[in-house]
């Protein structure tokens, strides 16, 4: 089983994760969620993010079960602390979409909803060694508000993309685990190839588990 962890605490996004992670992963390899017991519904600024950290960190003693885990928040929250306590592979989305857009050496950019959260999404390009990370490109508005309305966003995050193509992106990933669906829409159409963290994060998942290799 790959335990699926979602850091912030809307079940609803929980369910809709484990699907899209389940179609990736196959019939054979079992994927269970997990939401986080407090915190935010939807993590918007790094306060949020830092306490999304704790939540995750709160579900370790509930891995026994698990093979891998996956943490399902774009900032990664509570990576560190997990790959601490459990001897099994723990990866971020944000870890494993940006390894994925920066193949062959090529300029990415991020998309998300959240403004406040560029200088932490910058960091963790910075941590992962990527130099050829571009920046962040945001949506107008409100994040809560665009989120629950799936057409808005969808035109929302394809105008951002847009917008980092012609800045140069030669791949974009969509920051965020709630953005799992709209991404899937997004990917046939974008004018460059664009990255899907939750169905990437899967994949690293299942090399890890092959490769024996806990990080």
């Amino acid at each position: 089983m790959i335990a699926l962890i979602n850091p912030n605490t809307s079940a609803s996004v929980t369910a809709t994760m484990v699907r899209i992670a389940g179609e990736t992963a196959g019939p054979a390899e079992r994927i269970e969620g997990f939401t986080a017991a407090f915190g935010a519904t939807l993590i918007t600024e790094p306060a949020e993010l830092d306490r999304a950290a704790e939540a995750v960190a709160a579900l370790a003693t509930g891995m026994a079960r698990a093979r891998a885990v996956i943490v399902a928040a774009f900032g990664d929250p509570g990576l560190s602390e997990l790959r601490a306590r459990l001897s099994i592979p723990v990866t971020g989305i944000a870890e494993a979409g940006m390894a994925e857009a920066a193949q062959g050496g090529r300029r990415f950019a991020v998309v998300t909803t959240t403004p406040r959260l560029r200088e932490r999404i910058a960091e963790t390009a910075a941590r992962h060694g990527h130099d050829a990370f571009i920046g962040t490109w945001t949506t107008p508005g409100d994040p809560v508000a665009l989120t629950a309305d799936a057409d808005a966003l969808r035109r929302a995050l394809d105008a951002a993309c847009i917008a980092a193509a012609e800045a140069g992106a030669e791949a974009i990933v969509i920051g965020g685990g709630p953005l799992a669906e709209a991404a899937r829409d997004l990917a046939a159409s974008a004018a460059v190839p664009l990255i899907e963290p939750l169905p990437a994060a899967v994949r690293l998942s299942l090399r890890r588990l092959t490769a024996g290799v806990s990080p």
